[in-house]
């Protein structure tokens, strides 16, 4: 049995999509260099894909087989595992989504809690789950085998604030009814006031009965069960929603969640898909000439939607970068580009795959960030001082934008139609990367920017919740192994994760 001299153990395991990859790694490795053991997990799928992708860009890559040996020559204890996620390595993820989630619904818990009774023999003996929001069955995993129970929540407070009261908004109308109501939510704890349409697309479906619905039915049920639920988001951006949740469990906004060091440096690759370097592209134009275009490693869009993007590009005159994944319409539709599109754009537009988004979004070349507004681009936007242009396809990316547009005035919505048109796009764009507007966005953007910085300081609130959310996992690690010499701090007893 575990006692309280001995080093935290932790297993961590992120929803199999990059953007929860991403911070889970960054956590782990801080976590790491705080004391704890990390056992990070993988799926075999998840692990195959970057393997691949460094592969391709490396052939000389050493250690392919696990993610984190550079981080262990470092000194840092952090060991990997991968698990099957029930479907073969060639099976197309992204075009049988709903599928691949049904899996992930009623399969992967048993595959995972195998591992995890091989893991909990380890020395030092595991202590600790820390385990994405979306699952739905860690809780369960927890209990039996005595471990504390740590949900990390990706994205902002405030989203995952109103997933967390569906309930309210069901009982109010607003959601899951015929004929949802229209005015405007304000009675949601934490919440001041907002529209339906700034809520998660899956709040304004009509269809609630989806796979990704019961997914999220489920998890913010087994998320009441949690001893400790950690955001990847800023204290001083979400207080009042951040205020609310505490009432209710333990929460702690860490964020944001980046590599330590150099920024644009990350320790080791953990892309998904082999990244085109765009440095020396960038290197030949003007100082904040250059829009940067992504829609993301997840959403898909329409082929209609892409053409008059591309046209409205064409259009602005301005340069640009544009990340197309293969499967950003399907799998199956990879022609989607205006025909002679990239010959008319040559001189002023790179195409790329996908890129090192960061190194991008750093280079004094850039200007702008076309963006689907998922919530690391925003923190990684932020950070680099980039305003934002805003085109949300999908989850909470219509609540980012809120935040984004709204709520602290860094960024413009894309189209203010129904429908994007390329005439908007042209105008939009083209207004944005010239004319004098975007200066007061670019001050805005700087002072949310050292609101960030400032709490990951010393003495910043992100860097205080950091250190009292491993303080709480050690105290619950030592109840849940019967140790009476564990003392919660009056901080804790009032389960307020907030800095005052």
């Amino acid at each position: 049995m575990a006692n309280h001299h001995q080093k935290p153990h932790a297993i961590m395991i992120p929803y199999p999509y990059q953007g929860h990859i991403t911070p889970f790694v960054y956590l782990a490795i801080k976590l790491a260099s705080h004391g704890f053991t990390i056992t990070f997990v993988n799926t075999h799928y998840i692990h195959s894909k970057i393997s691949n992708s460094q592969s391709r860009e490396n052939s000389q890559i050493k250690n392919k087989d696990d993610l984190f040996a550079r981080a262990r020559e470092s000194g840092l204890d952090i060991r990997y595992a991968t698990v099957n996620d029930g479907f073969p390595l060639g099976f197309d993820r992204s075009l049988n989504h709903d599928q691949f989630v049904e899996g992930l619904l009623h399969v992967f818990s048993a595959h995972f809690d195998e591992l995890v009774g091989d893991l909990v023999k380890s020395d030092p003996p595991v202590t600790c789950l820390i385990a994405d929001t979306f699952y739905v069955w860690p809780a369960m995993i927890a209990d039996k085998y005595n471990l504390v129970y740590v949900s990390f929540w990706t994205e902002p407070a405030l989203v995952f604030n109103l997933y967390y009261h569906m309930e309210l908004l069901k009982k109010n109308g607003h959601f899951a009814s015929q004929d949802n109501r229209k005015d405007t939510i304000d009675y949601i704890p934490g919440v001041k006031a907002i529209e339906p349409r700034d809520l998660m697309s899956y709040l304004q479906a009509t269809d609630i009965w989806t796979v990704v619905h019961r997914v999220i039915y489920k998890a913010f049920t087994d998320i009441k069960k949690a001893d400790i639920i950690i955001c990847n988001t800023v204290q001083e951006l979400e207080f009042d929603t951040l205020s609310a949740l505490n009432k209710n469990q333990p929460t702690y906004a860490i964020g944001p969640i980046f590599p330590s060091g150099n920024f644009t440096k990350a320790p080791f690759s953990i892309s998904l898909w082999s990244e085109s370097d765009c440095s020396q592209w960038l290197n030949n134009k003007p100082n904040s000439s250059v829009l940067y275009v992504s829609f993301g490693s997840y959403a898909h869009t329409s082929k209609e939607d892409l053409l008059e993007i591309a046209h409205g590009l064409q259009l602005s005159g301005v340069n640009f970068i544009w990340v197309l994944r293969p499967d950003i319409v399907s799998s199956d539709e990879t022609d989607f580009l205006p025909v002679g599109f990239e010959e008319s754009i040559k001189d002023r537009g790179l195409i790329v795959p996908w890129c090192r988004q960061i190194e991008v979004i750093s280079h004094p070349a850039t200007g702008g960030f076309l963006t689907h507004c998922g919530w690391n681009s925003t923190l990684e936007s932020i950070w680099c001082g980039i305003p934002l242009i805003c085109f949300p396809l999908l989850t909470d990316q219509f609540t980012n934008r809120k935040l984004v547009v709204n709520d602290w005035k860094i960024g413009i919505n894309l189209c203010d139609k129904e429908r994007v048109t390329h005439e908007e796009v042209a105008e939009k764009v083209s207004h944005f990367m010239c004319g004098n507007s975007t200066q007061e966005l670019r001050k805005a953007v700087k002072e949310v920017r050292k609101t960030l910085e400032n709490a990951l300081g010393q003495d910043g609130s992100s860097e205080k919740n950091f250190h009292q959310f491993m303080e709480n996992i050690k105290v619950n690690a030592r109840k849940r192994a019967g140790l009476s010499n564990g003392h919660v701090s009056p901080l804790h007893q009032n389960g307020n994760g907030l800095v005052h």
